[in-house]
């Protein structure tokens, strides 16, 4: 699956949007890709894994656990690792802080990747490596739909993606003159339980 294969499955769903869009890093861009709405059509979500899990099976070698960052790696993490034969677990916020809680555990030994549905500065891939340096097992690397930082976003550890873009983004002091005309939206779920 290409990456133009993958963006013509969020046109697909309606999840490619053009205007003004204030993305959860707080910068700014014409193109939000509304992952939620892909990820709410099983056939979607379904395509789009399995081509994903063939890539981490290549990249990666055996998964034990899957594990992402709520809200954005819970329905990804958990289709790669039923791709992956393997359990999936999330991080939830608490006090600031990325945590694994509701029983989840990981044994010593056991290979981890982490799973995101979209990766634009990373910041979330490194709160979720932060977290599982608590616990024991191996993280062996990581994986997202769409890496939207063109390869360029430090995720703390090796990340395999299943299309890589760079579509523009800006300060909120720096926007084009295009952008500037147009009223910003936030449609990110970043800080939902803030």
């Amino acid at each position: 699956m290409t990456s133009d294969d993958v963006l013509a499955v969020f046109r697909q769903a309606g999840a490619l949007l053009e205007g003004h869009f204030i993305l959860s890093s707080g910068r700014r861009s014409p193109v939000f890709l509304q992952k939620a709405l892909v990820f709410s059509r099983p056939d979607l979500s379904e395509q789009l894994s399995r081509a994903l899990a063939e890539k981490v099976k290549s990249a990666f070698g055996r998964i034990d656990v899957v594990a992402g960052p709520a809200v954005g790696g819970i329905i990804p993490g958990y289709e790669l690792a039923r791709h992956l034969g393997a359990r999936a677990i999330f991080a939830e916020r608490v006090g600031g802080e990325l945590e694994f809680r509701r029983g989840f555990s990981i044994a010593p030994g056991e290979r981890v990747l982490i799973a995101e549905d979209i990766v634009t500065t990373g910041l979330s891939f490194r709160e979720t490596v932060t977290a599982l340096a608590r616990l024991p097992g191996e993280v062996v690397g990581g994986a997202c739909i769409i890496d939207r930082s063109g390869g360029r976003a430090d995720v703390g550890c090796r990340l395999v993606s299943l299309a890589e873009v760079n579509f523009p983004d800006y300060a909120a002091d720096d926007l084009p003159p295009e952008l500037m005309a147009l009223d910003a939206v936030k449609p990110g779920s970043r800080g939902l339980a803030g």
